[in-house]
């Protein structure tokens, strides 16, 4: 009876299951509970306690940066006269939004057309085809066969925009003639303006009309601005330059915008891809002077696209003004006088290699350069005449044998390195190696006559240079023996040459210098022609930094075009207040002793007033101011030209001149170099010392008449003065 009560109370192994499941499906039915309650208030929460903060994040999705351009810095001359400067110009502008559709943009585009009048010039046949493919899509389309389209879209290899780079490619090559043509007038007025709308960024106001604005159009868009979203009334500025110098340098143009080269430089730089940029000389030396600081703002917009706000972050100042170191008085006077003298020569016999005469003035105390010209005459097709056009950039980088000019530095040479002592007397006679003719100077063709340092420059004897070589070379002179010189002797010349700024860079504040030529495995005939400056090429600046370093006292100083660097002109009557006093930059001190550069000093002034000085007849009766220089010719062949012309190779010769005045107390140093002045070697012109004659004694009667007129040295704190010549070049032009 027991054992059936026990049986009777024990659970069925179906009775567990049950209980189990039971319990389990509870527990579960509870955790989800849980769950969605947690899920219930945390939905409520985030809606109810964090729904406007997070609506300000969606709506707040993107901050973009707008640029806005300012004026450039204006250049100065040294008295203050103004060289380049910003011209106001009214202008009609275009901003596209993220959000801004083809067909909106097409609407305004539209209605500006109907406003304003816009030249289609820019307007390509590329331009026209994609725009008739905008008005006409299906049209367009239609025209590629599901042939051709499953020929494109079949092709796996490439990716979904290649091929359809590839569709659109095709589809323009639908586009005929006789489409374009049927285009109206207006319509292409439409694209032209359209063009301009699409050319830019988001954001980033796009000029659609600037400088040819007429107070009319202008009027009519400011009323309807409400009517044509995104578009602008606004001042833009066009940049004039009042002088011919091309120093200078010039601008990109708005269509222009950044040069393709330097394309992502200045886009790094927060540049847009229409701004004006310096692409030449002065105004690209000092493009991040000159280019002044954007107003810069964040548009902040909703995730449509649309300006909630607009937060200024920087605000914009015109670009810093740069005072040259250059007189335009005395800049204008060098500028007649070598174009004088160029159309003399090339309107005159044995010029048939000859087209140019270059000019440079300076400071040799700091390097400021007063006047640098280079002028080239050109025949004009159509009149058959000489014209000249300016090559200012020449002086630095077009480089020739100097000849005798270089002779002080050679005897400086030969102090440093054995090939000559102060006062040394050596006998100028015609000297005689084997194998080749006699090599002579040009004053002494036959006799023996005994000249030192001094007199070897009065008279500009060759033979006591090439005794200088052979001495640096480790070699002497036997007559009628071989020619014998150390291959090292060349490079002790050229590095001593250096310290003077002969065959180097000078450093001046202009972009591209030249350094001029200097062969390799030069012979020992090549040494000797060195000594005489008939080997290297030299520019106009070396000369003038070379003569600066011997005027000076020994020490090289860097030639340079900008003098200071100011804040723009508060009132534009006056110069604003220094932002950078540019010093003079020293970058060498000779290794000749103040005595050995007192010598060829000494042996300079006697050029000029010595009976038997090379320039006693054009320097001999200056008044006022005594000088001191030296001439020099060298006898080259002309290469310039294109192997087919007939003068290429033929024998022709250049001159030059160096010098410094006042003697006793230098303010000015200057060099000329003029190519190729004549085919006919036996008949030179010598515009050289008749250019450096001419304006040093402009130089000096320029500055009594400031001082009398109380106006001498640079106008620092003075009114600004306009141009005198009436020389206007606008953006662009001049090219």
């Amino acid at each position: 009876m027991n054992r059936r009560r026990r049986s009777s109370k024990q659970e069925t192994p179906k009775q567990k299951l049950r209980k189990n499941t039971t319990f389990r499906m509870n527990v579960l039915f509870f955790t989800i509970f849980l769950l969605f309650s947690s899920l219930v208030l945390r939905l409520g929460y985030l809606q109810i306690v964090k729904g406007e903060d997070y609506k300000r994040v969606i709506e707040r999705t993107e901050e973009i940066s707008v640029n806005t351009s300012v004026p450039r810095g204006r250049i100065y001359d040294r008295t203050g006269q103004i060289l380049v400067g910003n011209e106001p110009k009214r202008a009609i502008t275009y901003t596209k939004k993220q959000s801004t559709k083809t067909d909106e943009m097409l609407e305004v585009a539209r209605g500006l057309a109907a406003l304003i009048e816009k030249d289609p010039e820019d307007v390509t046949q590329r331009d026209k085809k994609d725009f008739w493919i905008l008005l006409n899509k299906d049209e367009a389309y239609d025209r590629v066969s599901d042939k051709e389209k499953k020929a494109i879209n079949s092709d796996e290899t490439k990716s979904k925009t290649e091929r359809q780079r590839e569709l659109d490619s095709l589809v323009r090559d639908k586009i005929t003639e006789a489409d374009l043509e049927a285009m109206s007038p207006e319509e292409v007025e439409v694209l032209a303006i359209y063009r301009e709308m699409t050319s830019g960024y988001n954001y980033s106001p796009q000029i659609i009309k600037s400088g040819d604005v007429t107070p009319e159009e202008y009027a009519r868009v400011s009323e309807r601005l409400h009517e044509l979203p995104g578009v602008n009334t606004t001042t833009d500025w066009e940049r004039v330059r009042n002088s011919e110098l091309a120093i200078l340098g010039q601008t990109t143009t708005p269509k222009e915008g950044l040069p393709g080269d330097d394309l992502q430089y200045y886009l790094a730089r927060g540049y847009s891809r229409n701004d004006r940029v310096g692409k030449s000389f002065i105004e690209k030396q000092y493009e991040s002077v000159l280019q002044g600081q954007k107003t810069i703002a964040k548009n902040i917009t909703d995730k449509a696209g649309n300006v909630l706000e607009t937060v200024p972050v920087q605000e914009g100042q015109p670009g810093k003004d740069l005072v040259l170191s250059i007189d335009s008085e005395l800049q204008k006077k060098a500028e007649e006088v070598v174009s004088r003298h160029v159309l003399s020569i090339k309107n005159g016999r044995n010029s048939q290699m000859f087209d140019r005469i270059f000019f440079v003035m300076m400071d040799p105390n700091n390097g400021e350069i007063l006047s640098m010209v280079g002028k080239q005459a050109i025949r004009n097709k159509e009149t058959g005449k000489y014209e000249v056009y300016d090559r200012t950039f020449g002086t630095y980088q077009d480089a020739y044998e100097a000849g005798s000019t270089i002779k002080m530095a050679t005897i400086l040479a030969g102090y440093q390195h054995g090939g000559a002592t102060v006062g040394q007397t050596m006998i100028d006679a015609p000297m005689h190696f084997r194998g080749t003719p006699p090599k002579r100077s040009l004053f002494n063709w036959y006799n023996s006559i005994p000249v030192n340092d001094i007199t070897a420059i009065t008279r500009s004897s060759n033979v006591y240079m090439w005794k200088i070589a052979i001495g640096i070379g480790g070699g002497s002179y036997v007559p009628n023996g071989p020619l014998s010189i150390d291959s090292q002797a060349i490079d002790r010349f050229r590095h001593s040459f250096a310290s003077f700024g002969l065959g180097v860079e000078t450093g001046i504040d202009l972009p591209d210098e030249a350094a001029g030529q200097h062969p390799s495995n030069p012979s020992s005939s090549n040494v000797l022609d060195f000594a005489i400056g008939q080997y290297d090429t030299y520019t106009t600046m070396q000369l003038a930094q070379y003569v600066s370093t011997i005027a000076n006292g020994g020490y090289r100083v860097a030639p340079r075009v900008v003098k200071e660097i100011r804040e723009p002109s508060p009132d534009g009557k006056k110069l604003g207040p220094i932002a950078t006093e540019l010093p003079a930059k020293y970058l060498n001190r000779v290794s000749n002793s103040d005595n050995q550069i007192e010598r060829m000093k000494q042996g300079m002034y006697t050029v000029y007033y010595d009976r038997r000085g090379t320039a006693y007849s054009t320097f001999s009766d200056t008044e006022g101011y005594k000088a001191a220089g030296k001439t020099g010719t060298a006898e080259r062949r002309y290469y310039e030209a294109d192997r087919k012309d007939p003068w290429f190779g033929k024998p022709t010769v250049n001159v030059s001149h160096v010098g410094f005045a006042p003697y006793e107390d230098p303010e000015i140093a200057y060099a000329v170099l003029a190519p190729n002045v004549s085919s006919n070697t036996n008949s030179i012109p010598h515009p050289n010392n008749e250019i450096a004659r001419e304006m040093t004694d402009f130089y000096f009667e320029l500055k009594e008449q400031r001082i009398k007129s109380g106006e001498a040295g640079a106008n620092i704190e003075g009114a600004l003065k306009e141009s005198e010549d009436g020389t206007v070049i606008r953006e662009g032009e001049g090219e």
